[in-house]
């Protein structure tokens, strides 16, 4: 989705950011993702964001530590900041929202602050990259990509819209898919951390092939 501002290089963006810690949830540059907002002190970290007039929002996971009152989840290193593109009020308190990923980050601290979300001053040095629409496509093995989306879908009785994917820019396809897949925090965190493009597609690949095996074991079904 086209953005108003242009964020050309991480100079363009703040080094401290809200963050967002959902496990199982991927944002990647140019994705698109869609989120309920529900708890009160998320709902206050949109309005702010939108106060603040930059409507970013750091998304990462939490690395599986049980979350309590008196002690938050430790959170991974890498996430992604997204800008909230599109935003509608449900009318029972809650915010639907869109938004469209920038670029990755790395925590470098998470500071101490009176705001109930969390805040985290952060790094884009090392996703430079990211700022470059489609840069390392004509690296990418489509072809395999295609044919383990293709053999996924037929080992789960699921359907696509194949015109809309094949005629799909590659980073598109690859980044789509990734933020899609059912696979568990662990894999959508290596998807995140990917170096480049045709390593994360490499490594989607291999991760629907190792499904798509685990399937075929006699008596386990595949995964849904």
């Amino acid at each position: 989705m086209p953005m108003n501002p242009r964020y050309r290089s991480p100079v363009d963006l703040p080094g401290v950011i809200p963050v967002f810690p959902l496990a199982g949830a991927l944002l990647l540059p140019r994705g698109q993702l869609p989120l309920n907002i529900f708890e009160p002190r998320y709902l206050a970290m949109i309005d702010d964001a939108l106060r603040d007039g930059h409507r970013l929002i750091g998304m990462i996971q939490p690395d599986g530590v049980t979350e309590s009152p008196r002690l938050k989840p430790a959170l991974f290193k890498v996430g992604c900041v997204g800008r909230i593109t599109q935003l509608a009020e449900s009318g029972d308190g809650r915010y639907i929202i869109e938004l469209t990923g920038v670029a990755r980050f790395r925590i470098e601290e998470e500071l101490t602050v009176n705001t109930d979300y969390r805040q985290c001053r952060v790094t884009y040095a090392p996703f430079a990259d990211d700022f470059v629409a489609r840069k390392g496509e004509d690296a990418v093995d489509r072809e395999a990509l295609l044919r383990a989306l293709t053999d996924f879908m037929t080992a789960n009785d699921m359907t696509a819209d194949w015109d809309d994917i094949k005629q799909a820019p590659t980073e598109a396809l690859v980044n789509g898919l990734s933020m899609m897949s059912p696979y568990g925090a662990p894999e959508k965190q290596a998807l995140l951390e990917a170096p480049d493009l045709k390593t994360r597609a490499e490594l989607l690949v291999a991760i629907t092939e190792i499904e798509l095996a685990k399937g075929n074991v006699e008596g386990e079904p595949p995964l849904q």
